[in-house]
Formats: structure tokens, C-alpha cells, sequence
């Protein structure tokens, strides 16, 4: 599908507009390096407008009955459903992952919102028995206030759309700073959500730079909440900065997910379900599974085969029929790559597939397995965030678990086993905060979405993620 690429531009107050300094900058296509488009780059005086609006906003949505607020954000994901094919185009060319990935992303942005369409009319107080017959005890349930998000650039539109779902949902204006290299698919993000009839300053959109941007933001006294997906570094400078200003916070952050493959393990299984996830979105995904445990006893028939698997991926332009695996996304991660598998090399692993750079054009990596990797080498101890799988075997699953545990890191893990007990096993001690067994990542929108020690804490999935954006009244009436 051929899809232009347009110049992106802020959203205030309903109103599309470039920033008031009249500043842009380049958005890159990774695949072939070359300038698509630009994007608006916001400055103090847009940050304001954005924020009298979020503010104007949020009296608007938050006294707007429940059922009438889950009936527009349905007609957004309707709006975000029609408009797919569209959106999904112009994601590739600015982000690079494959065009069915893109489409996949984008649907999948719809469902989630139709999930929290339904949650926001089932947040209910109670009735508390009272201790005094004369009076009512009330429990309710309100809004925080207007909310500031900070998203990446891996996944444009799920990044956003968890928040964006939760705080809609909850009644709360958002105001999101969405990337600079991937600017115009959340901006048709929210663009669904203004032609859905969300009352003007309900969404806001903005881009800058994020230090400064963030710097504001969140002190800000219009802003009750803040909602960040990154890096664990930044993630701890922003909570702190939260913190200072007694601002709620989510925090969605970096990982380095295990995959424990037992001796009793479906090899096929395991390698076609972890194999598929690894490589996706060219493994720039906070649960991408990076450290491979594998028993002593299967590891060779376990790495022959995702060789196997990585090599049989189709490198290229996601736009491009056939195409499996993309570019990564900025020429930065493609200079990582090479450190990672240097470093992996220069400590005694050996690459069984990949491991450089392909072709001089755009930011394309072939897919990696490293085999034998020690603990020591970085990919095992700082999140690749590439088309790396490292390999490792263990002797015992009480030695896997304690690898698994070894690292901060605890947002996602990964497990194949054909044993009940091993499950039980690794359900109870691996420390995570979620945790596939036998299958695929599924983060489906009615499931927590959320880290425990350095990856974070908060949810963006399940009811977990709705009563982030609430606060909780006591409330005791009697009659005059």
C-alpha cells in the first residue's frame, strides 16, 4: 500500500498546529536513511497552551457520564479499525518494523481501547456498613487529573494506547509525548479520538526535546499523573522527579527476559515460540526474550534450530512483500548491535549465525545467536534490545532460576517445560512480573502489563491499570 508521509504537527486543544517558534525536525525512514517528513517541535509557550487545554479538558470528560465516554472511545477504535492498512504504512516507513506487524500493532490499539471502553463503566465505590445508623458510609471513585505520558519508539501506537485506554477510561484528560522519530502513527492515534468527538483538551499531543519536555511537564501543577515507558535510567530520574512533586506514577521499564528451556522441553515448541518473539519488531521490545537458558542436554539440538529459525527470516524493507524482519530503528541501536556481539565474542562466545551489519544503506542487522556465552559478557547483563539471542546451558532448574533472578531486571520471563511440577516450580520463584509458560508473549489488554524491581512498577493492562488513574474518596453523610 502506498501511504505519503506527512509532516506532523501538535495537538492542542483539538486544534492541529506547528509549534509556535516555527522549529521541526527530520523523521528518517531506518530502512533507507533517507528524510520523510518532519514533525513539530514544541517549545515552552506550546507546553502551556497544551496544559490550559489538558486542564479545560479534563472538567469536560471527567462530567461526562461513563457509558457516554465509552461509547466515543469505542468509535475511536472503530475510526482506528477503518483506518489500519493507512496507519500501518506510514508506522513502517517511519519505525521500519514489517508491514503486518505494523497492521497487527495498529488493531490491536483498537481492541484495547474497546477493553477499556467496557472497564470504565465498571468502576464502581461501595457502601460501607456504618458504625453510626444515622449516617452513610461511601467509598467512590474519582479521576486523578490530567496526565502526562512519555513514550518510545518501538511500539508507536501500543505504547500510547495503553495509557491513553486506562486514562480515558478513568476520566482523565492525557496529554502524551510521543517520539520524535515516530511521530505521524500516534498522531493518527489521536486523531481518532478528536474525530471519535472527545470534548477539546481531552488528548493533547506534543513533541521536543524529552528532557526538557519532561522537566516541565511534570512538575507542573496541572498534571496529577505521569505514565512513562523506557529505560529503567530515565525511568528512575523522572519517578524521582515525580516523587519531589508528589505526582502518582507508572512506570514501565527496561528488561531482560529469561527463557529457561528444561530438559523435558518441547524443542520445537520452545524454538518457534521464543524464536518468533525474539525477532519480532527486530527484537526492540521491552519483553523480547534475551538470556537463553537451555539444559546441558538439549542445548545443541535447541541452538541448531533457532539458527535454523533466524536464518530462515526475510531481512528488508518492511514495506516489501515477504519481508519478516525490518531495520532497527535508529542508527544508534545498529552501532549497540555491533558493540554487543563484539563484547560477547572478545569474552568467548562463539556467533552461530548474524552478527553484523547488512548492506550500506538504512539500519538492517542480520538476526543473531550467540552460543556459549559467558555471565560475564555484556548481552547477559545489560537488555540488547536487538536481533541478539544469547545461549546458555544450565545443569539444574534451581540453577536456571537463580540466573533468571541474578539481574534487577523483572519484567517478563519465559519457560518450556512439559512438567507440572517444574511449572509450579518456576511460577512460584522466578521474580517477574509476567511470566509465558509453553507459548508466546500474549499482553492482552484484561492482564496486568507490568514489571517488579528495576523494570518498574505499575500495570497497563487489566483492572490494575484503570484504578492507577483513580483516586479513592471516604466519604460519611449524615442528615442534617
Amino acid at each position: 500500500m502506498s501511504v505519503s508521509y506527512p509532516n506532523t504537527q501538535l495537538l492542542i486543544g483539538n486544534d492541529w498546529v506547528g509549534a509556535a517558534s516555527g522549529k521541526t525536525l527530520d523523521v528518517l525512514n531506518p530502512a533507507t536513511g533517507q528524510v520523510i517528513g518532519t514533525v513539530a517541535h514544541a517549545g515552552r509557550a506550546d507546553l502551556d497552551r497544551a496544559l490550559a487545554a489538558a486542564s479545560q479538558g479534563f472538567q469536560a470528560w471527567r462530567n461526562t457520564p461513563a457509558h457516554e465516554r465509552a461509547a466515543t472511545m469505542r468509535r475511536a477504535a472503530a475510526l482506528l479499525r477503518e483506518r489500519a492498512d493507512e496507519i500501518a504504512a506510514l508506522m513502517t516507513q517511519e519505525q521500519g518494523k514489517p508491514l503486518v506487524e505494523a497492521r497487527v500493532e495498529t488493531l490491536a490499539g483498537a481492541d484495547i481501547i474497546e477493553w477499556f471502553a467496557d472497564e470504565g463503566r465498571r468502576v464502581y465505590g461501595r457502601i460501607v456498613p456504618s458504625r453510626n445508623l444515622a449516617a452513610q458510609a461511601l467509598v467512590i471513585k474519582e479521576p486523578v487529573g490530567p496526565v502526562a505520558a512519555f513514550t518510545p519508539w518501538n511500539f508507536p501506537i501500543n505504547q500510547v494506547v495503553r495509557k491513553l485506554g486506562a486514562a480515558l477510561a478513568a476520566g482523565c484528560s492525557f496529554l502524551v509525548k510521543a517520539p520524535e522519530e515516530t511521530p505521524a502513527s500516534p498522531a493518527a492515534l489521536i486523531k481518532a479520538f478528536v474525530d471519535a468527538g472527545v470534548p477539546a483538551g481531552t488528548v493533547g499531543l506534543v513533541f521536543g526535546d524529552p528532557a526538557e519536555i519532561s522537566s516541565y511537564l511534570i512538575p507542573h501543577p496541572v498534571i496529577r499523573k505521569i505514565t512513562f515507558t523506557g529505560s529503567t535510567a530515565v525511568g528512575k530520574q523522572l519517578a524521582a522527579l515525580a516523587g519531589q512533586h508528589m505526582k502518582r506514577a507508572t512506570m514501565e521499564l527496561g528488561g531482560h527476559a529469561p527463557v529457561i528451556v528444561a530438559e523435558d522441553a518441547d524443542v520445537d515448541l520452545a524454538v518457534k515460540a521464543s524464536g518468533g518473539a525474539k525477532f519480532r519488531n527486530a527484537g526492540q521490545v521491552c519483553i523480547s526474550p534475551t538470556r537463553f537458558l537451555v539444559h546441558n542436554s538439549i542445548k545443541q539440538a535447541f541452538t541448531e534450530a533457532l539458527v535454523k529459525h533466524a536464518e530462515s527470516l526475510t531481512l528488508g524493507n518492511g514495506l516489501e512483500s515477504g519481508t519478516t524482519l525490518g531495520p532497527l530503528a535508529n542508527a544508534r541501536r545498529l552501532e549497540a548491535m555491533t558493540q554487543v556481539v563484539q563484547d560477547a565474542r572478545n569474552k568467548g562466545a562463539r556467533v552461530a549465525t548474524g552478527g553484523e551489519r547488512v548492506g550500506s544503506a538504512g539500519n538492517f542487522f542480520a538476526p543473531t545467536v550467540l552460543a556459549d556465552v559467558p555471565l560475564e559478557a555484556s548481552v547477559f547483563n545489560d537488555e540488547p534490545f536487538g536481533p541478539v539471542a544469547a545461549v546458555r546451558g544450565f545443569d539444574t532448574l534451581e540453577e536456571a532460576i537463580a540466573e533468571a533472578n541474578r539481574l534487577p531486571y523483572g519484567l517478563s520471563a519465559y519457560a518450556f517445560t512439559r512438567s507440572l511440577r517444574n511449572a509450579h516450580l518456576l511460577t512460584q520463584q522466578v521474580e517477574t512480573g509476567m511470566l509465558w509458560i509453553n507459548q508466546p508473549a500474549l499482553p492482552t489488554p484484561e492482564m496486568p502489563f507490568g514489571g517488579v524491581k528495576d523494570s518498574g512498577y505499575g500495570s497497563e493492562g487489566g483492572p490494575e491499570a484503570v484504578e492507577a488513574y483513580l483516586n479513592t474518596k471516604a466519604v460519611s453523610i449524615t442528615a442534617a
